[in-house]
């Protein structure tokens, strides 16, 4: 399986795709006719942080409206995806293999980080999903291990998706989805690019000192740590051959990026 990184945008990404939801459909189509579809999918998300790992363990999350103020077609969405405990399980062993102390979580309901991407991807919700925490204070090194270490997953038909945001600054949010994009949105997002097809990962481990706007693009970087549990779980930065395809550059409300891609 390859692995996903998605800007899952603000909430209404679930009804109002633009261009990237799209992308995502015709990627997940595409998916499932080289090799049908995923077993299952593991999914890091920065809408749930921990004191400590944590990987939920339930076999029916439920659909968590973990948002406020948005239309009321929002709240009665619904994405009866599976869990699947036996990955959990398994998830919870690779973690411990790798030195990474995690603990199990049979409450965790699958917040909108999760089913909104996964609505555009497998919008029949029939693919199982287990969530892993994005732990508090961990940086990007620490989230490349988390990935790093349930890479094998790969090889039994798990899809690994992070999801989160390449910018993510909303206090400069504008009402107009069709806002030009700022330019440091672009700036940020070019650098984002340019160090990931380079493979420099030193780099883009300081990546908030290196890039441009780098504070500005994510005044709290927890929407972009999940880059890294993709990075981590394709190896990149370790393997010359890691292959990446942009999905979507698409930006909204002049301020979110929607930068989407897989890596092989």
């Amino acid at each position: 399986m390859p692995v996903l990184f998605v800007s899952h945008g603000a909430p209404t990404f679930a009804l109002e795709p633009g261009s990237t939801g799209p992308a995502l459909t015709a990627w997940s189509k595409q998916l499932q006719q080289r090799t049908g579809l995923p077993k299952a999918v593991v999914v890091m998300t920065p809408h749930w942080m921990s004191s400590g790992l944590r990987v939920m363990t339930q076999s029916k999350p439920p659909t968590w409206h973990d948002f406020g103020g948005f239309p009321p077609a929002l709240y009665e969405l619904q994405y009866p995806a599976p869990g699947q405990p036996l990955l959990a399980a398994q998830v919870l062993d690779l973690l411990a293999q790798a030195g990474l102390s995690a603990q199990a979580d049979a409450q965790q309901a699958f917040d909108h980080g999760a089913w909104v991407p996964m609505m555009h991807l497998f919008p029949e919700a029939q693919v199982p999903m287990v969530q892993v925490s994005l732990p508090n204070g961990a940086g990007p090194a620490e989230v490349y291990a988390i990935g790093q270490a349930l890479a094998s997953l790969r090889a039994q038909g798990v899809l690994l998706l992070g999801s989160g945001s390449m910018t993510h600054n909303l206090s400069e949010f504008r009402s107009s989805s069709g806002s030009a994009a700022l330019p440091y949105v672009l700036a940020f997002s070019q650098w984002i690019e340019a160090g990931l097809l380079a493979s420099d990962k030193e780099a883009l481990l300081d990546y908030r000192r290196r890039a441009p706007y780098a504070v500005r693009a994510h005044p709290t970087d927890e929407h972009f740590l999940t880059l890294y549990f993709a990075l981590g779980a394709a190896a990149w930065g370790a393997n010359a051959n890691v292959q990446i395809n942009y999905l979507s550059r698409e930006v909204m409300f002049g301020m979110l990026s929607m930068d989407a891609l897989s890596l092989n």
